[in-house]
């Protein structure tokens, strides 16, 4: 998706809440729009019980982020932190270039392993597996 898609999806919902939808055994919360403080402040009373719950794996979606700053990196890394203290597995969404350096010169895209799709990040592959409703 280009800059310009996300802008027009951000302006089309600019404050969006998180979105939550099961999908197998895992939990996938989209963030959409601009996640700094503000977004970090929208998103964390949605993501805690997510994070705190029995999923096996809980996916983080940024494909609608159209901006993110370290506050989005402290909400990932908080994710990350209370979901693998319970066994489960977080994973991360993101083709973002300025998002996926911002991970990597913070030292975090090591640890928060983005990938390109929800259907990656749950482990399914291959034609016509759709992305959760």
């Amino acid at each position: 998706m280009h800059q310009e898609e996300l802008r027009d999806v951000a302006l089309a919902a600019p404050d969006s809440p998180p979105r939550v939808y099961e999908c197998g055994d895992g939990v996938v919360v989209e963030l959409r729009g601009e996640i700094d403080l503000v977004g970090h402040q929208r998103a964390a009373p949605v993501l805690d019980p997510v994070t705190s719950g029995d999923a096996r794996t809980v996916v983080i979606d940024l494909t609608y982020a159209t901006f993110i700053d370290c506050s989005c990196l402290t909400l990932l890394m908080r994710a990350w932190r209370r979901v693998t203290a319970r066994g489960a597995r977080l994973r991360v969404v993101c083709t973002n270039r300025m998002a996926l350096h911002m991970m990597s010169i913070t030292g975090l895209r090591a640890t928060l392993a983005p990938v390109a799709t929800v259907d990656e990040a749950l482990g399914r592959q291959g034609p016509g597996v759709r992305r959760g409703a």
